[in-house]
């Protein structure tokens, strides 16, 4: 009787330590590292809870606040380590948390879908909305200086029929940067029209995929912040220098891929998703680059979940 007594009270003991253990384990997350934000945490736990289902009413519907693929120093000298902390740990979360608002308790779509009939749904989804999806977007679109490629032969030959060459192209969208031609705050965007290529500037948070917007439809494969707070920091009132050093941080690897689709007629959905497959295809690509450098190969590498961009390595 004593040792069935003692076996019960073993057992419950037991019992008692493995819950203790799962909520702890549910409840913590690793700290963040350097470069990667709070953020970051936050989605793997709410990730953890969602698989559980134990997460909040409405928060698997919540817009949340991709991490970035790589370090916030990781764009330097072009982009400055505090810049990207405050662009995208405050700016960018103000909008993710102001559009968040601006739908509880309504259903949430894909952040895409917003886009077209943003201006019509008002101010909201119209300037946070739409800055969420930029930001999103822009960080997507660039990597650490000598890691993005090269634009595609066919892409390189579509900005050569369409601008003439590159070095034509980079000077007409940086001039439709310059504070004379995009005076305040906004984007300059290389879109696809009708299957060709044009550059369009828009005012604010808006995009070439609203409807209405002040500026040439389009889907949009390359795009700048032109923001102060994109680049003052660094650089003050010389917006022009920032656009000129932005181009060796251009990830056309991601730029590549948005065109093949944007001919397709399909935009970049700039999601979360998006964001965790871009960190996946950066680790795959660094992989096959240094494969590649130790076996002289060329080959293409091509990743597909959620997010598309051709990887190019080699000639």
């Amino acid at each position: 009787m004593a040792r069935r007594s003692r076996g019960l009270v073993l057992a419950v003991a037991l019992a008692g330590a493995f819950c203790i253990a799962v909520r702890t384990q549910l409840s913590w997350v690793p700290p963040p590292t350097e470069g990667q934000p709070t953020a970051r945490r936050q989605m793997l736990g709410a990730g953890v809870l969602a698989s559980l289902g134990l997460a909040g009413p409405g928060a698997a519907n919540a817009y949340e606040l991709p991490p970035l693929p790589y370090a916030f120093d990781a764009l330097e000298p072009s982009i400055d380590k505090e810049t990207m902390q405050i662009h995208h740990d405050k700016h960018h979360n103000t909008y993710l948390v102001n559009i968040n608002k601006a739908l509880e308790g309504k259903e949430q779509p894909p952040i895409l879908d917003m886009q077209k009939g943003a201006i019509k749904a008002g101010p909201a989804f119209r300037n946070s909305g739409g800055g969420y999806y930029n930001h999103n977007f822009f960080w997507l679109e660039m990597a650490p200086k000598g890691s993005g490629g090269e634009p595609s032969a066919k892409l390189a030959g579509a900005i050569n029929d369409a601008f003439g060459s590159m070095d034509d192209f980079k000077a007409k969208f940086e001039a439709a940067g310059a504070p004379g031609a995009r005076f305040g705050s906004g984007w300059v965007w290389l879109i696809v029209k009708d299957g060709k290529l044009e550059i369009t500037s828009t005012p604010n948070q808006d995009n070439p995929l609203m409807e209405g917007v002040d500026a040439t439809e389009g889907i949009p494969i390359l795009g700048i912040d032109v923001w102060e707070h994109a680049y003052y920091l660094k650089y003050q009132w010389q917006r022009p220098a920032y656009i000129k050093a932005w181009w060796d941080v251009v990830n056309w690897n991601a730029v590549n891929g948005w065109y093949e689709d944007a001919l397709q007629g399909k935009a970049p959905s700039a999601d979360a998703a998006s964001t965790a497959a871009a960190m996946v295809g950066i680790k795959k690509a660094k992989e096959a680059a240094a494969a590649q450098k130790k076996s002289g190969a060329s080959f293409n590498f091509k990743f597909n979940t959620g997010f598309e961009a051709g990887m190019q390595f080699g000639s």
